[in-house]
């Protein structure tokens, strides 16, 4: 890997390739090869390995029992009530919530959205995307999500913005999610990181995620994933090259064509697309949905190294507070059978 190959990526990435690689190995941003999807190791985190015990976490806390259950928070954007309303709906039926960071729909500021998630009585792990901040202000945003008393951060690269998205606006990319972990980590954060184990170049995954450990991540957030038998070997084969953090396995959420196609559509991201079309074919596809999501936690929670699930997903295309509804539903079934 040269300087010249890495110029090519559009998101300026270090420890490529980012999870948005298509299955022909091109870029999700342009239409040429991704310079790191053909390299035959990951690319190695070479300053020294962080070794410090992890700072205290509800969500670590929860993982240790391997059976967290974490619940991506979709809101309305600018919408201080409705933040309230469904941390106080879902609150009770998971261990923490996840807050994305879209790059089509603006929310409120990171330490902001902490806040008003802890008042309302849950536990936030925030999302930061190096897309639209640079450097300064990711050390800032750090900064405070440590002195606002975050459980933890998610850092990751940052999808690029499908064409016709806020087009005047700059994408800034100064670092990768992995160099966002290793800054995270420095200030005192729990650090959570992504991966997506179907995502080309599939045989690199594991290693990278390895790597992402070495820089500093305390838990690893796994994309969806056709099986749970290719989540099992995923982990596996990453444990085996040295990962020690706790796993979390996506667990697809939908309810209706419009919540289950979406989440097909992101390169990178794979379903059991015969358990997709079971529950569209189905007479109650809402309560089909749920059944389908609480299969799959059970069976990727069963997984050795998988230590929690995180509800992904629309859920439903009905709006955020059937989202919620659908979600909390869930979350309670696999509570009550723990």
């Amino acid at each position: 890997m040269t300087e010249a190959d890495v110029a090519t990526c559009p998101k300026h990435m270090t420890f490529g390739p980012c999870g948005g690689v298509r299955d022909d190995g091109s870029c999700e941003m342009r239409a040429h090869p991704c310079p790191f999807a053909l390299t035959a190791e990951p690319v190695a985190w070479t300053d020294p390995p962080r070794s410090e015990p992890p700072p205290s976490s509800g969500l670590l806390a929860a993982l240790a029992t391997g059976r967290a259950v974490i619940t991506d928070l979709s809101l309305p954007p600018y919408d201080a009530e409705a933040v309230a309303a469904m941390t106080r709906l879902l609150a009770d039926s998971c261990d923490a919530f996840l807050v994305g960071e879209h790059q089509s729909r603006p929310d409120f500021p990171p330490v902001l959205m902490a806040q008003l998630i802890r008042g309302a009585g849950g536990v936030p792990w925030l999302t930061l995307a190096c897309r639209d901040r640079n450097r300064v202000v990711l050390e800032q945003e750090v900064t405070g999500l440590r002195l606002a008393g975050v459980d933890g951060v998610l850092c990751v690269t940052g999808d690029g913005r499908a064409p016709g998205v806020r087009d005047g606006v700059t994408q800034v990319f100064d670092l990768d999610g992995t160099e966002l972990a290793a800054l995270a980590a420095a200030a005192g954060l729990a650090v959570a990181v992504p991966e997506s184990p179907d995502a080309f170049p599939r045989e690199l995954r594991p290693g990278r995620l390895v790597e992402k450990q070495r820089a500093g991540a305390h838990v690893a957030f796994l994309n969806h994933v056709g099986s749970p038998a290719r989540v099992a070997t995923y982990v596996a084969r990453a444990r085996d090259l040295g990962l020690t953090i706790p796993v979390v396995a996506g667990v697809a959420v939908y309810t209706d064509e419009r919540s289950a196609r979406v989440l097909q559509s992101f390169p990178g991201l794979q379903l059991d697309d015969a358990r997709v079309e079971r529950v569209l074919a189905a007479p109650d596809t809402r309560a089909a949905g749920i059944e389908a999501a609480v299969e799959e936690a059970r069976a990727l929670l069963a997984i050795d190294g998988v230590a929690g699930v995180d509800l992904s997903g629309r859920g439903s295309s009905r709006g955020e507070f059937h989202e919620a509804e659908v979600k909390a539903e869930i979350g309670y079934r696999l509570r009550d059978a723990s």
